[in-house]
């Protein structure tokens, strides 16, 4: 016997301090070490990893960055998960294609619904043509508008649409065979002038062949195009989503820009869905559910009003109201007759947009 000792267990470490036969001390030292092949205690609590990979257009890497973390905060918490979510950026064609061809993305967040739609028809059974019915608000947490970024004090005197063809004005953005963002540039810009008194279809195409011809380069998605005219100093404004030239003015306050928000611009709604095709785990699955819900929380809504996007959530919306000003919105069912319309006339093989820059000296 052992006089005036006791046993205690702390994270592997033994204090002998009170009396314990000696079958008993040796019994429960064996315990204490995970002796017997059974699980230690921090083994059988340590937390699952799961890894998703989220394929997004261009203007996104900080919004996620910072969404990504503060969702992995709760997944920790709330279901002892660490989730890692890997991302991939490009313009939005790209990344659809991407994904048909078969970049095994689990999520997607995509400039507009015509991308995704064309990963349910063309892709191998990857997703369900009613994909934007699973989620509130057509799979749309957020929205934006399309702006135009000007150099100090707006030396060409750029105020609206209407201003971009005047003088010897020379444009940015990016080309909409591959960028999201830029078809929303385009397309705001020929919903514009089909609107103007005595517009047509005739006056509102010779519009955009005008605004392209002065675009000197059509890069691939709008973060190139940003690049292009902040960094490269080409161009007299950049045509672009509203959240990425509001993040041109934080991130490079040495170059001076300024943002002129026209009185009439597109309801642009980037959309976001879960890939089933890929995400066939059942922890995989339930976790880019859960990834994609979180979204329209009130505490992923503040992130991404924070970012400038324009939010679902009252609330968080009129607590940013400031931050952004009114502007009438028109949409793409109302003006163009909806993605699959606005695509065949358009930006489809040989269509508006093939014509008109076929067509530039």
């Amino acid at each position: 016997m052992l006089q005036g000792r006791h046993v205690e267990c702390d994270a592997g470490a033994v204090a002998v301090r009170t009396a314990l036969p000696l079958l008993t001390l040796a019994l429960l030292l064996f315990a204490c070490s995970g002796g017997g092949g059974g699980a230690s205690p921090a083994a059988s609590t340590a937390p699952r990893h799961v890894s998703l990979l989220h394929a997004s257009y261009d203007p996104t890497r900080e919004l996620f960055e910072e969404v990504n973390r503060v969702f992995a905060q709760h997944e920790l918490a709330e279901h002892q998960l660490e989730v890692e979510v890997r991302m991939s950026h490009g313009g939005s064609g790209r990344q659809a294609r991407a994904v048909i061809d078969g970049l095994p993305a689990d999520v997607v967040s995509l400039a507009l619904a015509w991308d995704v739609d064309s990963i349910a028809t063309q892709g191998q059974d990857q997703l369900a043509a009613d994909w934007a019915t699973r989620l509130p608000d057509h799979a749309s947490p957020f929205y934006s508008t399309i702006v135009m970024v000007v150099r100090q004090g707006n030396p060409s005197g750029i105020h609206g649409f209407g201003d971009l063809v005047h003088g010897e004005t020379q444009i940015v953005t990016a080309n909409p065979r591959t960028s999201g963002g830029a078809r929303w540039a385009y397309l705001a810009a020929y919903g514009w002038a089909l609107r103007q008194p005595g517009g047509t279809e005739a006056s509102a195409t010779d519009f955009v062949r005008e605004l392209f011809h002065r675009v000197p380069v059509l890069d691939s998605g709008a973060r190139g195009a940003s690049t292009t005219f902040a960094q490269n100093h080409i161009g007299d404004v950049l045509l672009t989503w509203e959240n990425e030239a509001h993040m041109l003015l934080r991130e490079m306050p040495g170059e001076h820009l300024e943002i002129v928000v026209p009185e009439e611009s597109i309801l642009a709604e980037p959309v976001v869905a879960r890939i089933d095709g890929n995400a066939r785990h059942d922890d995989v699955t339930e976790v880019a559910d859960r990834y994609l819900q979180f979204l329209y929380t009130p505490e992923a809504q503040e992130i991404e009003a924070a970012h400038f996007y324009r939010v679902r959530d009252e609330n968080v919306a009129a607590r940013h109201a400031s931050d952004l000003p009114d502007v009438h919105l028109f949409t793409i069912d109302a003006v163009f007759g909806g993605w699959a319309h606005a695509h065949a006339t358009h930006f489809a093989e040989g269509a508006t947009f093939d014509r008109i820059t076929a067509a530039a000296p």
